[in-house]
């Protein structure tokens, strides 16, 4: 039996998205920080993909499963949803914390596998008690809220880079293989961040029982032996990616050729700044995290406008239109050698960025079974990592090989994809359900 759910006010619904704050700023910390670290401790422009894959595999394999496990998960006191999303929080903090102490690295790297497995592992669960809570009228409200959180979140990430390196980092000439103390301090905040907004959003938002059906289910698997109940995360994966709609096989095309773009464009506008500007790597970081910075204000502004025009117009056509702007913004980029200029470009994207990170969410909550959504949330999560898989396994090859090694051609392959992208979302059929 369907459970009705109420409708919810416009700050319990902010309420219930907080969280996003701390996992993006975490997120905007792997876009603009992770890499330069990588620089400092000694590793080659061309090994950046390949150093990156912690992100691609741990959501790969966490994510699906760990949303499969929320879908059969129920306790009086802790939900259904939130158990997943405060560990991986905490375990975020811990990374976090940790990470400006990184002595080599192999450690920064390992740290990174760690911190991608916290918080893959808090991510779907939270994006399904989003639609858990939610009716189908207020999706594109809750999941546009979401995209206004990450806008906030990779904000604060990058704007502290930006204030700490002007406040702290003085023109101290870099040395080799020591992660500038100055970075130090937005990782610490991140540490707090990730945390604390999650706990806001768990004690603020109760989570909606299951039907007596699904909690005749969920008792009927934890009475299973061990085994059966270890393997049984597996078999629903495999069942639901058999059942699965048409229209997330239409997204996961969309979003091959979307995130393949986007992985290149955080790992190389560093070295594309040092290129084009002649900036020393903490210069052309500060720069990146200022482009970031700026997006992410668009991306702020333009969240909640988006619902509107995704109801009007249809979230198929304002995607689309978003990623062909995405795209113009990064065939743009490379000529600009003024950093003030090189900014304007970001309106587009961070245009784009808002409509990735909440019409696609809203589309496919709408079309998957409550019973299933945590599920399927993972699913529509491998559908981004393994893209992330495959750049970080052919991009480096492809920029030496091909590229010429040139981080001016990087980011044009990256708009490139960018516009396939956006001819592939004008495919997407909205009432196509599970046809």
């Amino acid at each position: 039996m369907k459970i009705k759910k109420p409708s919810l006010s416009f700050w319990q619904i902010f309420n219930m998205n907080v969280g996003f704050l701390g996992i993006q700023y975490s997120f905007g910390l792997q876009q603009t920080a992770i890499n330069p670290i990588f620089l400092y401790l000694g590793a080659p422009e061309d090994m950046l993909p390949i150093l990156n894959i912690a992100g691609p595999v741990t959501g790969l394999l966490v994510q699906p499963i760990i949303g499969a496990m929320s879908d059969k998960t129920w306790s009086n006191k802790w939900g259904r949803r939130k158990p997943y999303f405060l560990i991986g929080a905490l375990l975020g903090s811990l990374c976090l914390f940790a990470f400006p102490y990184s002595p080599v690295l192999w450690f920064a790297v390992g740290l990174l596998w760690i911190l991608d497995a916290g918080n893959n592992m808090a991510m779907e669960p939270y994006r399904a008690f989003v639609g858990d809570k939610l009716p189908e009228k207020q999706l594109s409200l809750g999941f546009q809220m979401q995209s206004l959180f990450v806008g906030a979140g990779i904000l604060l990430a990058n704007g502290s880079i930006v204030l700490f390196q002007y406040w702290f980092g003085g023109d101290a000439t870099e040395e080799a293989g020591v992660i500038p103390q100055w970075l130090y301090y937005s990782f610490f905040i991140g540490a707090f961040l990730s945390l604390v907004t999650i706990l806001w959003s768990v004690i603020k938002t109760p989570e909606i029982p299951p039907s007596v059906e699904e909690l005749k289910e969920i008792n009927t698997i934890k009475a299973l032996p061990i085994s059966k109940k270890m393997a049984k995360p597996f078999s629903e994966i495999t069942a639901a990616i058999k059942d699965m709609p048409k229209f997330m096989w239409k997204i996961g095309a969309v979003y091959l050729f979307q995130w393949y773009a986007l992985f290149i464009y955080w790992q190389f506008t560093t070295p594309l700044f040092k290129l084009t500007m002649g900036y020393s790597t903490s210069e052309a970081a500060s720069q990146a995290a200022k482009m970031s910075l700026t997006y992410n204000i668009v991306t702020m502004v333009v969240a909640l406008a988006l619902v509107p025009l995704t109801l009007k117009f249809g979230g198929k056509k304002i995607y689309a239109i978003s990623l062909v702007g995405t795209a113009i913004s990064l065939f743009c980029i490379p000529y600009i050698s003024d950093p003030l200029l090189v900014l304007l470009p970001m309106i587009l994207f961070g245009i784009g960025w808002a409509a990735m990170m909440g019409i696609p969410y809203t589309m496919v909550s709408k079309i998957v079974p409550q019973n299933r959504r945590g599920v399927y949330m993972g699913i529509l999560n491998m559908m981004i990592v393994i893209p992330m898989f495959i750049q970080t396994l052919t991009f480096g090859p492809i920029y030496k090989y091909i590229l010429g090694s040139d981080a001016i051609n990087a980011i044009l392959f990256a708009g490139a994809f960018f516009a396939i992208s956006a001819f592939l979302a004008t495919r997407l059929n909205e009432t196509a359900k599970n046809k």
